[in-house]
């Protein structure tokens, strides 16, 4: 059923306009990979950002990772680095969100201070070390915190004529992207024109986002998901609760940040309720609900992800050692831990 799905995705597009990069930009020299990336936005998909291999003409067929992002925001600045880091090693990334050329760095660093547990020791992609916040950084971000909340409440006293609308993000947002290259590698005129692998999908979400790849996790299309500081235990959040796991086909990835994770309780959940596909979780305790994103090329989350796409998207069997060999991952990663089952 699967490569008859394939078989007619390659035949079958609706073609609309061709792909027309009209900006792009280089971050930490395009990766570790083979294949160095470029951060592009395309005037034919304006509300997301893409991450690729600057020469499309070096490879024959990309994998497809499609992104969600914590928040559910609209913007996919905070995963730059790991979705960087990911494109340099022959994939296509679609993250929601129109592209941007904010340093994830210069505008979260103060923020930072206050997102990772106690102790840790976080050297962000500049080299420069965060250090534990000062008794007087914390008031302070207390009383801005505080001021945010008021904020909202008072907001959300106004008349609802009044409230002024936010950009909202959805799951089928990734499946339209996933459309959209469908549409491409089907189209002659465009530049992914027979580029995009659509045998070989991926969905990934952190945090809010995770939530919103469990709400399209069913889509036949896919071929695995992976959610990133993110469990929807007995929640509802966009679009998708429990339910959900009643209809999983793919093998499933979550990574949480150790029980400072604001997910990992669900995350946990997440793990025990899933019954009919094959699923590891891996947890970080050192890193948090914000993981290793700043760190230099997306740190060890961005190592994890690329090995399970790798092994999922490219059957390269070998990086699975990762996951399913618990002497190899306390080797290269002392601190984590895994649990597994359905293998």
């Amino acid at each position: 059923m699967r490569k008859l799905l394939c078989t007619l995705l390659l035949v079958w597009a609706t073609v609309t306009g061709f792909a027309q990069t009209e900006k792009s930009y280089t971050v930490q020299g395009g990766g570790t990979g083979p294949y160095k990336a470029m951060v592009a936005g395309d005037a034919s998909l304006p509300n997301f950002t893409l991450y690729r291999p600057q020469d499309l003409k070096a490879l024959d067929k990309l994998p497809v990772l499609l992104y969600a992002n914590g928040g559910c925001a609209n913007s996919t600045v905070q995963m730059r680095f790991l979705l960087n880091e990911v494109a340099s090693y022959g994939y296509i990334v679609v993250g929601i969100g129109p592209f941007e050329d904010e340093d994830p760095i210069a505008n979260w660093k103060n923020v930072m201070k206050g997102m990772y547990p106690e102790g840790k020791r976080v050297v962000l992609a500049t080299g420069e070390e965060i250090k534990a916040p000062t008794p007087a950084e914390v008031k302070a971000q207390q009383e801005e915190t505080e001021k945010r909340l008021k904020a909202i409440r008072e907001q959300r006293n106004r008349a609802p004529e009044a409230q002024p609308m936010r950009p909202r993000t959805y799951p089928r947002q990734l499946l339209e992207a996933l459309d959209w290259l469908t549409d491409q590698n089907a189209n002659p005129e465009s530049e992914y024109y027979g580029k995009v692998d659509l045998c070989h999908v991926a969905a990934m979400g952190q945090s809010c986002g995770g939530a919103m790849t469990l709400a399209v996790s069913h889509d036949p299309r896919l071929t695995t998901c992976i959610l990133l500081n993110s469990g929807i235990g007995d929640i509802s959040m966009s679009g998708a609760t429990k339910d959900a796991f009643a209809s999983l086909h793919t093998p499933m990835l979550y990574i949480i940040g150790g029980p400072t994770d604001i997910a990992y309780n669900n995350a946990v959940k997440d793990f025990a309720n899933i019954k009919n596909v094959p699923v590891v979780m891996i947890n970080t305790p050192p890193d948090g609900h914000h993981g290793t994103y700043y760190e230099l090329y997306g740190g060890g989350y961005a190592v994890a992800v690329r090995k399970w796409l790798d092994w999922h998207l490219k059957g390269k069997v070998g990086e699975s050692a990762l996951f399913l060999d618990t002497e190899y991952m306390h080797w290269k990663y002392p601190e984590w831990t895994v649990d597994r089952k359905n293998w």
